[in-house]
C-alpha cells in the first residue's frame, strides 16, 4: 500500500509540477544501453531480411538481364542468318549465269504419311515443265530430287531417303565420295571412305557434279561424327544435311543440267548387245 500511495503521489507531483523531467532524462540516458541490447536481435533480424530481398532483387535482375542478353543474341544471329539467307539467295539467281540453268519456287503441299518415306509433294508440275530429275534446294543446300511428275504436282525424294545417293566431294580438299541417305531426316552416310582418309569433323560436304543430275558446288552436309577402327577397311562417318529437309516449305526448282558427252559404251558391252539383237 505505501508503495502505490506514493507512486500515485509521485504521478500526481509530476503531473502536476514537472519536477521528475530531469530525472527521467538521467534515467533515459541510463536505460539507453538495455534498450538498444534488447532491440538488437530484431535489428540485426530486419538487416539481414533487407540482405536477403536485395539479394534476391539483384539475382532476378541478374537473370531478367541474362534472358535479355539471350534474346539480343538471338536476334542477332538471326539478323545474321538473314544477311546470310539474303547473300544466298542472290547467289542462287546468279547461278543462271554461272551453270547455264534457271528455277523456280516452289512449295510444298503434302508429305507423306508413312514415317519411313522421305518424300514430299511441291505444287509445281507438267504443266510448269517440271520434270523427272530436276534437282531442289533451299536458299542453304540440297533438298532432294524431283521423281515422279504429275500435271499439277511433282514428287521429291529428300537426300536422307534411305540409300539414296549424291556425288559429293569435301569442299576442304576436293576429295570425292558418295553421301547416301539413312532413312532419317537429320542424318546421312558418307559409306566407303578408308579409314585412313582427309575428312574431319565440320567438313562441308558439296556437290561434285560429276553425276550429270546435281549441279556442283552447292552444300550438301557437314560431317558431324568420324568412327575408325583398325579392324574394319572402312570409316563410319555420320553426316548432317545441310538443307532444311524436315523444316520450309519453299522450296527452289533447279532446272536440267546441260546434257553432257554420252558416256562411251565398252567393246565387249556392244558385242553382247549386238548378239542379244
Amino acid at each position: 500500500m505505501f508503495f502505490v500511495v506514493l507512486s500515485v503521489l509521485l504521478m500526481f507531483v509530476d503531473a502536476r509540477f514537472r519536477y521528475l523531467e530531469s530525472t527521467r532524462s538521467a534515467l533515459s540516458v541510463l536505460v539507453l544501453p538495455i534498450q538498444r541490447l534488447a532491440t538488437l536481435p530484431l535489428a540485426l533480424l530486419q538487416e539481414a531480411d533487407d540482405f536477403f530481398v536485395t539479394q534476391s532483387s539483384l539475382l532476378d535482375e541478374k537473370k531478367a538481364l541474362l534472358r535479355q542478353r539471350e534474346l539480343d543474341a538471338v536476334q542477332l544471329v538471326q539478323q545474321q542468318s538473314l544477311l546470310q539467307e539474303n547473300l544466298q539467295l542472290r547467289q542462287m539467281l546468279t547461278l543462271q549465269k554461272r551453270d547455264v540453268f534457271t528455277a523456280q519456287v516452289a512449295e510444298i503441299v503434302y508429305a507423306e504419311r508413312d514415317v519411313f518415306s522421305r518424300k514430299v509433294l511441291i505444287n509445281k508440275g507438267s504443266m510448269a515443265h517440271i520434270q523427272s530429275g530436276q534437282v531442289v534446294m533451299d536458299d542453304k543446300g540440297i533438298v532432294g530430287q524431283i521423281t515422279r511428275v504429275y500435271p499439277w504436282l511433282s514428287e521429291v525424294t529428300l537426300v536422307t531417303e534411305k540409300d539414296h545417293a549424291v556425288p559429293v566431294q569435301i569442299l576442304r580438299n576436293g576429295l570425292r565420295s558418295v553421301a547416301f541417305g539413312a532413312g532419317d531426316t537429320s542424318h546421312m552416310l558418307l559409306r566407303y571412305m578408308p579409314v585412313s582418309s582427309d575428312i574431319q569433323n565440320g567438313d562441308i560436304l558439296v556437290t561434285s557434279g560429276i553425276d550429270g543430275l546435281y549441279p556442283p558446288g552447292i552444300p550438301v552436309a557437314r560431317v558431324e561424327k568420324i568412327e575408325r577402327d583398325a579392324a574394319y577397311p572402312f570409316a563410319h562417318i555420320d553426316c548432317l544435311p545441310i538443307g532444311g529437309v524436315d523444316k520450309y516449305r519453299l522450296l527452289l526448282v533447279l532446272s536440267s543440267m546441260p546434257a553432257q558427252i554420252e558416256r562411251p559404251v565398252p567393246e565387249k558391252l556392244k558385242i553382247r548387245k549386238a548378239g542379244v539383237h
